[in-house]
């Protein structure tokens, strides 16, 4: 049955990855980027430092680049206990796949969807209560991680299991982070 699951996955990444055409790999190029998403992000912070004050802000500065930190790091230690090889690297599908990019490391799970997601929670759960617009943010992490497939540095579980990994350690990370502001920030 796991070689079935495979197969399928294998399947599914072909059928996406040839859907591309050589017009639209500068688009998906310029997405897979993380610099590229930087205005973003600034935007974002920007909009946290206007409700939540400087303090709450610089704590939370601190505070997400740990979340990156860890997500990044609990990536690679998947990484190295499945060692997947990349669909990029995979003798099996090198000839049949569009790739524009060929990372080396392994595949499973995706870092970009683990941590896009789980920077994405955070956020959607931090500033809901002040911005109802903060849904849109769940775009990023949906164009991120299909740059991966229409790449082909990635397969479909990759990036399935990547962001419900990202969805738990942003949920976790902001049941953490309202412990902390409860008993630092919150007058009693």
């Amino acid at each position: 049955m796991f070689e079935r699951i495979i197969e399928l996955d294998k399947q599914l990444l072909l059928y996406l990855n040839n859907l591309g055409t050589a017009q639209w790999d500068p688009f998906w190029l310029f997405i897979t980027r993380h610099f590229n998403w930087a205005p973003l992000f600034i935007f974002l912070l920007l909009v946290m430092f206007r409700y939540l004050g400087w303090k709450r802000g610089v704590f939370l500065l601190v505070f997400i680049a740990v979340l990156v930190t860890f997500s990044d790091q609990f990536t690679n230690m998947i990484r190295r206990i499945f060692e997947r090889l990349r669909p990029n690297n995979d003798p099996e599908l090198i000839d049949f796949l569009r790739t524009s990019i060929r990372p080396q490391n392994f595949s499973f799970t995706s870092g970009h969807a683990t941590t896009s997601t789980a920077v994405t929670v955070f956020f959607i759960k931090l500033l809901r209560p002040y911005t109802k617009y903060i849904y849109f943010f769940v775009l990023f992490p949906l164009l991120f991680t299909y740059s991966r497939l229409y790449l082909g540095v990635h397969f479909p579980i990759d990036v399935t299991v990547g962001a419900s990994i990202g969805a738990l350690i942003g949920l976790s990370f902001y049941r953490l982070y309202l412990i902390i502001e409860n008993k630092y920030f919150v007058k009693h």
